[in-house]
């Protein structure tokens, strides 16, 4: 007896999901509840794994091809029997019967490709057995299927076909009108060609790079900077740190601080936590911070919900798990929604200053950066202070100058006098 293995509900949004990788190759025994495969969706990637123990079957669906929730992917074999195959003889007599079922079949899923002859002139030649898939492909790649040499039925165009096109750098039409035009490729030398890899963007990736464009075509976005001397917070940071480990059972970094600053700050100028919605502004009375990750796959972006309801150990807690779970690939899609603002630290990377990108629909985004000893006047004196940048990203269409300045104002009194974040000042 065997039992699929289905492609799991996605979460709200997400339609369909890569085949990363297999881990289990046909007839490796598996247990159950153990990873079988990695799926890459636009926001995640999850792991499937079985759900029954036994032997992994036939696999349906190979590395890199897509899926929608409740495929099967493949099956799990029940004992230490794989799975039969069919006997010579009845496959040979089978082929050809499935073989004329798709020519049959071949005309409709192809509809609007043009003349099934294979006489057609190439731009009507048809697009193969597998039509949706092809003409996903072209409309995610640019890719022209009646410029692609079909090596299909008749010289339709597969999946293989396309991809293979698209791996090569196939030429693509002009856009359409309604598509964003994109800067063509200039053809490498031969001696740097051998040495270039072409690699298939991840969909984290191609989300984060189509979201990111779509901020900078949207919102009209502007920067300010201030800096903040961050002596206090790496004072009690310095004194509170292993009772508060010790405690809380998490480290006290810098995150919790500057969480709380700008909710306080927030709460200042509501117009940095709003949102547009066609005509309206849309402002939100609750605080879901997002806390940027960088992962080996990409940046992702877990959200702390109702943040204002958490302390300073209680925000540190859920970014510890968030880091963790980003790190090992086990960030849920309901765990990277709803967020009002985003907090980027590039400094743990080196960044001494940057102007961060809004993560849409939300109209700021603060940058932190690294810390380093500058020279800076007290009391008429020059003192050497460990000093950050801080970069605030706006939607000017929403916030004003004088309120971006007055946020990252806010946010620099917070950080030089910690007590306000205790005191709720």
């Amino acid at each position: 007896m065997a039992t699929d293995i289905l492609v799991p509900t996605l979460g709200e949004s997400v339609s369909e999901a890569t085949i990363g990788r297999w881990f289990k190759k046909p007839g490796d025994t598996v247990a159950a509840d153990e990873p079988l495969v990695e799926l890459e969706t636009d926001k995640v990637t999850l792991e499937v794994n079985a759900p029954a123990a036994g032997e992994l079957g036939e696999i349906l669906v190979k590395d890199g091809e897509t899926v929608e929730p409740g495929a099967i992917l493949g099956s799990i074999v029940e004992g230490s029997g794989a799975p039969k195959k069919a006997e010579p003889k009845a496959a040979a007599k089978e082929a050809p019967k499935a073989a004329e079922t798709k020519a049959e079949k071949a005309p409709e899923a192809n509809a609007g490709y043009g003349n099934h002859d294979a006489s057609a002139p190439a731009q009507q030649r048809p697009v193969g057995d597998n039509g949706p898939a092809v003409a996903k492909l072209a409309r995610e790649s640019g890719v022209d299927p009646s410029q692609v040499g079909g090596s299909g039925k008749d010289g339709r165009v597969t999946k293989g076909d396309m991809l293979g096109a698209i791996a090569k750098g196939a030429s693509a039409p002009a856009p359409a009108k309604e598509a964003r035009p994109t800067m063509p490729r200039a053809p490498s030398a031969p001696d740097d060609a051998s040495r270039e890899e072409r690699v298939r963007m991840t969909k984290l990736r191609q989300t984060i790079a189509r979201r990111l464009k779509d901020a900078q075509d949207t919102a009209a976005m502007l920067t300010t900077f201030n800096d903040v001397d961050m002596s206090a917070v790496m004072a009690m940071r310095s004194q509170y740190k292993d009772i508060f480990e010790k405690k809380h059972g998490t480290k006290l970094g810098f995150m919790g601080f500057f969480t709380k600053a700008v909710i306080g700050a927030l709460k200042d100028v509501p117009a940095v936590n709003a949102e547009i919605d066609g005509q309206d502004l849309v402002y939100k009375n609750y605080y879901h911070i997002g806390i940027a990750v960088g992962t080996d796959k990409g940046l992702v972006v877990p959200v702390v919900r109702d943040a204002d309801d958490l302390s300073i150990a209680g925000i540190e807690k859920k970014i510890s798990g968030f880091g963790k779970k980003a790190r090992d690939g086990k960030l849920s899609i309901e765990e990277m929604q709803g967020g009002t603002f985003t907090i980027t630290n590039g400094g743990i990377y080196g960044s001494l200053m940057s102007t961060p990108i809004l993560n849409a629909p939300q109209s700021g985004i603060l940058g932190m950066h690294r810390i380093e000893e500058r020279p800076v006047v007290r009391n008429g004196k020059i003192e050497a202070r460990p000093m950050m940048y801080l970069a605030l990203s706006y939607d000017h269409r929403i916030v004003d100058g004088k309120e971006a300045v007055t946020f990252l104002v806010r946010v620099k009194e917070a950080l030089e006098d910690p007590a306000r974040l205790v005191l709720d000042l």
